[in-house]
């Protein structure tokens, strides 16, 4: 069993959509948050709500005050959050400093490793509206755990601060971060284009309203392909309907070109896992395959 980590006091950095809800989780475990960092009204508004009687100070003083240092801030500032803090002597010998980006591992707390603080990275595979429900949610979530090669200990913790926010931990190799949040970030941010770019093409043809419309349709789609995988493909391209394909890509350019050469490369992907599951006989795969190779 994961060991459970000794009270903690907690700073977040910042109290934004994933940092004021990881902070409403773990004070929820018994850890108490000593301060938060916010500027923007939203920010401020959030920290209120899950938050409330955390006082906001500058990050440096946050961090300054933590045993447990969460910086939970868009990927591209990080790393010169880090430096920055470092610089300014806000860590400290013993720490636990954790970052909420999927696309980092530890390497990038480094300044703060130099210091002598315990390096995590843990990333929630969750969206995140920023509100109560969210705290909820993360029961039913995993998170990305990444810790120093070869530090068991440090991997320990990490593991057991996800299970107190109420997920599952999952380990990630320092070297594959970049591809795990990929993986993540071409499923989840791909499908709401999806989802958005059916609704709007149904609303165009009259459908109303469409979200209701295709609310079953999807649902079962992505419920089948967790349970199937490449089984559940299903429709005009794992059929070998070469007509009807054609006729997708007529009627898409006609009232949205980009949306068409989407719709062909979708389309390319659907066909050769189609034709790999053996749902697609080879001579149908090529009409396809051909059919998206024509112009418009």
């Amino acid at each position: 069993m994961t060991a459970r980590p000794a009270r903690l006091g907690v700073g977040v950095v910042s109290a934004g959509r994933v940092g004021s809800v990881l902070g409403a989780a773990w004070s929820a475990a018994g850890h108490h948050v000593l301060a938060t960092s916010g500027v923007s009204r939203a920010s401020v508004r959030r920290a209120e709500e899950l938050l409330p009687g955390v006082p906001l100070l500058p990050p440096d003083e946050v961090v300054a005050r933590a045993d447990l240092a969460l910086l939970a801030v868009p990927d591209d500032v990080l790393g010169g959050l880090v430096r920055g803090l470092a610089a300014a002597g806000a860590f400290r010998a013993g720490q636990i400093v954790v970052h909420t980006s999927g696309a980092h591992g530890v390497a990038v707390l480094a300044p703060a490793a130099e210091l002598g603080v315990l390096p995590l990275a843990l990333h929630p595979v969750m969206t995140f509206t920023g509100r109560s429900e969210d705290v909820a949610r993360l029961a039913g979530c995993s998170a990305g755990v990444t810790a120093a090669d070869g530090d068991e200990a440090a991997w320990s913790v990490g593991e057991a601060l996800v299970v107190e926010m109420g997920a599952e931990p999952v380990r990630v190799a320092e070297n594959l971060r970049p591809l795990y949040h990929a993986a993540l970030a071409h499923g989840a941010n791909h499908l709401v284009t999806l989802v958005r770019d059916c609704a709007e093409t149904l609303e165009r043809a009259g459908i109303g309203p469409a979200d209701r419309v295709i609310a079953p349709l999807l649902s079962a789609a992505l419920d089948n392909a967790l349970r199937h995988g490449d089984r559940a493909l299903t429709g005009p391209v794992s059929r070998g309907d070469s007509r009807t394909v054609a006729s997708h890509l007529r009627e898409l350019h006609a009232v949205d070109p980009e949306m068409e050469r989407t719709y062909r490369v979708l389309a390319r992907r659907t066909a050769h896992r189609a034709a790999k599951s053996g749902l697609l006989p080879d001579h149908l795969a090529d009409e396809v395959l051909n059919t998206l190779e024509e112009n418009p």
